[in-house]
């Protein structure tokens, strides 16, 4: 079954790491004392300049309680410091932010509070190289089809349809009135095995139920692509709000990378990419992933070699499938290629 997400909250929710790394994070060789927060800014690139794995942030905050529950902590403006003994890093005030200003011509000291609208607030990664990956494309498999209704005939008979227009559909389940239309889209193989590991599907929009009749009449509500006989349906689920915080997945991944977003074999930084991994091997949203390069075999004489693999690059997990997940490339030397290996950071 979809779900289909309208809504992101993606900030510091900065959880406790029960699975910590053994040795504390490394501070990054240029890194500064102090960084004042620019508009713009991501959590993972501020990090990434403090740190030389910037996905390990959530280890080095120095939060109190209330600062952990609230996932919207940092602005434009702030600043924040580094702490080279743990290291541990904190948030600065900026000048008047629940400060002292001095006003003009006085001595007298007076508090000042300003007050920053929380959609400015900074997010772990990029939202916008993310947003249409959260309701479009999808994954399914064979058992999640079960349920599936069928748009069987179109008003006054045009062939493609758009918002507004109505469609009729079979198989549409009682006191359901809300459905995510998609078109069946190329299967994800296991690059190793050659086991499909489910379908990419294409979203369409989605439709609601205006006449409960045989077939029933639905009117689309959203069309992002043309509509027509024979797109299948599934029911809409409720909102779902995302807040992630980079981590390490606790069980070892041992996966591939099996598709690419758009079709092509090879892709860089804050690109999407599908690996053949999912919640059957432990991965959620927020894990954060190793990319591996294979680089073959070399022959001298008469002696082949098998070369070692290249670590050079990582992935943030943020839609998890049963068998697969989308991740977005965070750092990369290089291309990420279709067969690359994915394992734990």
């Amino acid at each position: 079954m979809f779900r289909i997400i309208s809504s992101i909250a993606v900030g510091i929710a900065c959880l406790a790491i029960a699975d910590a790394q053994a040795a504390p994070p490394a501070v990054a060789a240029d890194a500064p004392d102090s960084y004042t927060v620019a508009r713009g800014d991501t959590l993972w690139g501020i990090s990434g300049r403090f740190l030389q794995e910037p996905w390990r942030w959530p280890e080095v905050w120095q939060m109190n309680e209330d600062e952990i529950r609230n996932p919207h902590l940092i602005y434009p403006g702030q600043i924040i410091v580094l702490d080279r003994s743990g290291p541990y890093l904190r948030i600065g005030k900026r000048i008047g932010d629940g400060g002292i200003d001095r006003p003009v011509g006085g001595d007298r000291l007076q508090p000042r509070i300003y007050q920053t609208p929380l959609e400015e607030a900074i997010s772990t990664i990029p939202l916008k190289a993310i947003a249409p990956f959260l309701t479009r494309p999808m994954v399914i498999d064979g058992n999640s089809l079960q349920g599936a209704a069928t748009i069987v005939a179109t008003e006054t008979n045009r062939v493609y349809l758009a918002q507004g227009d109505t469609v009729f559909a079979r198989d549409v389940t009682e006191d359901i009135d809300k459905w995510t239309i998609f078109r069946m889209g190329k299967p994800l193989v296991d690059p190793l095995n050659r086991q499909e590991l489910g379908r990419e599907v294409q979203y369409l929009g989605f439709a609601r139920v205006t006449e409960r009749s045989n077939p029933v009449t639905l009117e689309i509500v959203e069309a992002v692509e043309e509509i027509g006989v024979g797109d299948k349906m599934l029911p809409t689920e409720g909102e779902l709000i995302f807040s992630y915080a980079p981590r390490a997945p606790r069980e070892p991944v041992d996966a591939r990378l099996v598709s690419i977003h758009r079709g092509i074999s090879e892709t860089g930084k804050l690109n999407v990419v599908v690996i053949s991994a999912g919640t059957q091997d432990g991965l959620e949203p927020g894990h954060v992933v190793a990319m591996f390069r294979n680089r073959g075999t070399a022959t001298h004489g008469r002696t082949a070699y098998a070369l070692p693999e290249k670590r050079y690059g990582s992935a943030m997990i943020f839609r998890v499938f049963d068998r697969v997940s989308y991740a977005l490339i965070m750092d990369t030397e290089g291309q990420a290629t279709i067969g690359d290996a994915i394992r734990n950071p």
